[in-house]
């Protein structure tokens, strides 16, 4: 089994490398810098404009339809049998954002690079600003549906029909209600456990912490959310990697949910 994350003297050759970085601040900066200096060979993924669809009213970051996302992939030529490898500026949620779109696809040879652009590029990794072509591909997903959780999933867990923990990713402040600067609504879903995604990173990398092996049982199904489904990623790439089993992303989030459902505040 592939590890979820590798550092720059693991990565194989020969590979194909995507480039995700991206500012939720300023949604230009990702592509400014891939146009400005990637590693050779490596295509950019946009977290908005191609690891969602902006367009749907599922959340802020909304899931893809399957069709978007095998025109990405056959777009810029991988094959679900390439060793692939994604980075991002280190330690940010937007590799494992587009990791799990790929294992959701049925990728299997998949991997993060911890550290980043940066990183690699102190390895001696070849940049370029050149604009990478590949030909065409065409390939048929293997989709994992079992890694992905939507709206009336997660109900069926508050309701007590689906027996497993559902761990929200955002700040304290913000799962339990205090303070929310990007939601209508202030608050958790109910039941839900907290477990900041920030304590997961470790400068410009993402790891396994005792903390979060103490807060999650390892045989139990777990849904890790956020806000909008992308800073839940670290989480559930983490969890992976700690050997995990049973583990879905809730895509919509917290912003998907409070368009249909209550919500709680303080602590479960």
């Amino acid at each position: 089994m592939t590890n979820v994350f590798v550092t720059v003297d693991q990565v194989e050759t020969p590979a194909r490398f995507i480039d995700v970085r991206f500012n939720l601040m300023d949604n230009n900066e990702g592509r400014t810098q891939y146009e400005k200096e990637h590693v050779a060979g490596a295509v950019y993924f946009d977290l908005e404009k191609d690891l969602s669809d902006m367009s749907k009213q599922a959340g802020r970051h909304p899931m893809p339809e399957k069709e978007q996302l095998i025109e990405l992939f056959e777009h810029v030529g991988l094959h679900l049998a390439d060793r692939i490898y994604i980075y991002d500026q280190g330690g940010a949620p937007f590799a494992p954002r587009a990791w799990w779109m790929l294992k959701y696809a049925g990728f299997e040879n998949v991997s993060i690079v911890n550290g980043g652009f940066e990183a690699l590029k102190n390895a001696g990794y070849a940049t370029t600003s050149n604009k990478e072509s590949f030909d065409r591909s065409s390939i048929t997903p293997n989709w994992q549906q079992d890694i992905y959780a939507d709206r009336e999933y997660v109900k069926a867990i508050t309701e007590g029909a689906k027996e497993a923990i559902l761990l929200d990713a955002r700040a304290a402040i913000r799962y339990r209600g205090e303070h929310e600067p990007l939601d209508p609504v202030a608050g958790h879903i109910p039941t839900a456990k907290n477990f900041d995604w920030e304590q997961v990173k470790d400068g410009t990398h993402l790891v396994v912490t005792d903390e979060l092996k103490q807060a999650v049982p390892t045989d139990q199904e777990v849904v890790v959310y956020c806000g909008s489904g992308v800073t839940a990623s670290p989480l559930y790439t983490v969890l992976k990697e700690a050997g995990y089993d049973h583990v879905k992303l809730y895509v919509g989030s917290y912003s998907d949910w409070i368009t249909k459902y209550p919500i709680a505040t303080g602590e479960e």
